[in-house]
C-alpha cells in the first residue's frame, strides 16, 4: 500500500550521518523530557494546569492568572509536543534512507506510540491530582521511551545482519542480571519519590503509604547491589579479554552509576534541596542509558549477507 512516507521516499533520499543524527536527537529529547518532567514536581507545578488536554477549563493554553507554576507545566507539555516531532523527523529520515530500514522506521513508531501514551498517563496524572502511584508510571514509561531511542540510535550505526556474539553466554546473562536489577532500582527509586516530601503541588497531596526512612534505605541496599553487579561485569569482561568496546561500556557505566550514588547521598544528607533532586533523575535516566548500552555492545550486528568475524573467538569457544 502506498503511503505519504512511501511517495515522499521516492522523491527523497536522506543519508545514513542523517538518520543517525536524528535518532540520536530522539536519544537526548527523551531524556530532556525526563529532566523537565522532574522540574515540573520539584517547582510545585504538577496542577500549573488544573486541568487535562486543555491547561483551564476554557483555555488549551495557560493564563497570566496561573502565574509561573502555569507556564512551568504548559511547557513541559509543549515539550512533548516538540519530542514527537523530533521523532517524525527520525522516522521519515529513516523511511528516506537507502536502503530503506524496516527496523529503524519501527523503533521510530514505537517511540512515537509509548510518547502518546506518556501524553495519556500525564493527563490522569493531572486529573488524578498527582496519584504518586500514577506518577510512578509515568516515570517508568519515560524507560520505555528510553529504550526505543537508544535502540533506534544504535541501529543506525550497525547492520540488520543475524547478532553475533562476542562475549561468552554466561556473560550474556550475567548483563541481562544487570539490566534487571538497574531497573529494579528505578523502580524503587520512584517509591522513595512517592513517599517523600516532593509531591509535585504546594497543596496537601497524597503520598505512598511507606516508611520513607525504610524504603530509602532499602534503595539504598539495590544500589550497592547494582554496583556490586556492575563491578563483576568490568572485572568478567577483562578476564575473558573481551573487545575493548564492552570493556569501556562497562567502566562508563560504573563511573555513571557511583556518580549517581554520590548524588544520591548527597541529596540524603543535605534534606533533599530541589537542584540535587533534579541532578538525580538525571543521573537515573543516564544510568538506564548506560546500562543498556553496556549490553548492546556485547555482540555486533553485520550487514546482511557479511561474514561477521567475532572479536574474540576464544571467549566463544570457552562457552
Amino acid at each position: 500500500m502506498r503511503t505519504p512516507f512511501s511517495l515522499l521516499a521516492e522523491r527523497v533520499t536522506v543519508s545514513d550521518r542523517v538518520v543517525r543524527w536524528t535518532a540520536f536527537a530522539t536519544l537526548v529529547m527523551s531524556v530532556l523530557v525526563v529532566v523537565t518532567g522532574g522540574a515540573v514536581r520539584l517547582t510545585s507545578s504538577g496542577l500549573g494546569c488544573p486541568t487535562w488536554p486543555t491547561c483551564t477549563g476554557g483555555s488549551i493554553a495557560t493564563t497570566p492568572a496561573m502565574g509561573i507554576h502555569g507556564v512551568i507545566e504548559f511547557g513541559n507539555r509543549m515539550l512533548t509536543d516538540v519530542l514527537c516531532g523530533v521523532i517524525g523527523l527520525a522516522i521519515i529520515a529513516a523511511r528516506c534512507g537507502r536502503p530503506w530500514r524496516r527496523s529503524l522506521t519501527r523503533l521510530g513508531w514505537a517511540q512515537f506510540w509509548v510518547t502518546v501514551s506518556q501524553a495519556v498517563l500525564g493527563g490522569i496524572t493531572v486529573l488524578t491530582h498527582l496519584n504518586p502511584f500514577v506518577v510512578a508510571g509515568h516515570f517508568l514509561a519515560s524507560t520505555l521511551l528510553i529504550l526505543a531511542a537508544l535502540a533506534m540510535w544504535q541501529r543506525t550505526r550497525e547492520g540488520d545482519g543475524t547478532p553475533v556474539r562476542t562475549v561468552g553466554r554466561p556473560v550474556i546473562q550475567l548483563s541481562r542480571l544487570t539490566i534487571a536489577v538497574t531497573a529494579a532500582l528505578i523502580v524503587v527509586g520512584t517509591l522513595v519519590t512517592g513517599t517523600g516530601p516532593h509531591s509535585g503541588d504546594g497543596t496537601l497531596v497524597k503520598r505512598m503509604p511507606f516508611d520513607w526512612e525504610k524504603i530509602t534505605q532499602f534503595h539504598a541496599d539495590f544500589a550497592m547491589v547494582t554496583i556490586g553487579l556492575a563491578l563483576a561485569m568490568m572485572f568478567v569482561l577483562l578476564a575473558v579479554d573481551a573487545p575493548s568496546g564492552p570493556r569501556r561500556r562497562a567502566r562508563e557505566f560504573f563511573v555513571v552509576l557511583m556518580s549517581q550514588a554520590v548524588i544520591g547521598f548527597v541529596q540524603y544528607f543535605t534534606h533533599l534541596p530541589e537542584l540535587v533532586v533534579g541532578v538525580h533523575l538525571l543521573g537515573a535516566a543516564l544510568v538506564w542509558v548506560a546500562v543498556l548500552r553496556l549490553h548492546l555492545s556485547l555482540r555486533t550486528r553485520p550487514e546482511v549477507g557479511a561474514l561477521p568475524r567475532p572479536a574474540n573467538i576464544e571467549a566463544l569457544a570457552a562457552v
